[in-house]
């Protein structure tokens, strides 16, 4: 996969965090895709389990509850 996915990625997860993406097409926009292509992404992070929510209070995606997503190597023990 190319580097701009991780960096998009962990840029979504960031911000989400942060309770600042914004409405979809704002978030889009700061990640330079598609709304279609930002869907993609939240749907796929859904599917690896994160409890991305819709906070009309902040317009912003929120995760609920709180947490962040990782990426990384686990060794076998």
């Amino acid at each position: 996969m190319p580097r701009k996915f991780f960096y998009r990625f962990s840029r979504i997860d960031r911000l989400i965090s942060m309770k600042a993406t914004g409405k979809p097409s704002e978030l889009a926009a700061k990640l330079e895709i598609s709304e279609s292509t930002l869907y993609e992404f939240l749907g796929l992070m859904k599917e690896l389990g994160a409890p991305i929510k819709w906070d009309g209070n902040r317009n912003s995606y929120v995760y609920e509850p709180e947490g962040r997503m990782r990426i990384k190597f686990q060794k076998n023990k």
